[in-house]
């Protein structure tokens, strides 16, 4: 056997880059923060297609609302404002990005698909779907123009 100081062996916890675990629907395990950071952190580790197309919408919704707040919260990014709240979110499931308006019903024209929770509008983003950013930035600027939510 040889000494312990000649070992070579795996790189030590401290020494490893680990990538956030994958929940179901390859949505990234991300720790609860606030800012920029955690949210880059969680594109980041959006796999395959979603990477991209979350970035894009990040973008969107950087370039749409001036004082953007962020944060991740359950696993998801989330957008809002100091006025108003949290505005909307998005959020990995296996086959496509749900993005979540709290307050959907109220945008013009509703974004397609209901929700259980009332007031809240989905739009889902699928693998080589072209995005229609100039409704996307419309609803993202009428979103984040009116009451959100406080939860947290």
């Amino acid at each position: 056997m040889p000494p312990k100081g000649n070992r070579t062996s795996r790189p030590r916890s401290s020494q490893k880059t680990e990538q956030p675990r994958l929940l179901a629907g390859g949505n990234p395990q991300i720790p609860k923060g606030d800012g920029d950071q955690p949210v880059q952190a969680y594109i980041h580790a959006m796999p395959g297609w979603k990477r991209e197309a979350g970035h894009k919408l990040d973008e969107l919704i950087t370039q749409t609302v001036s004082q953007v707040r962020k944060a991740v919260r359950w696993n998801s990014p989330f957008y809002g404002t100091e006025e108003y709240g949290w505005f909307m979110n998005m959020h990995c499931l296996t086959k496509y990005i749900k993005v979540a308006f709290f307050n959907g019903t109220l945008l013009k024209p509703l974004p397609p698909i209901e929700s259980r929770k009332e007031g809240v509008r989905y739009f889902h983003i699928f693998e080589g779907e072209q995005l229609d950013e100039e409704l996307l930035k419309s609803w993202i600027q009428q979103a984040a123009s009116q009451q959100g939510v406080h939860w947290f």
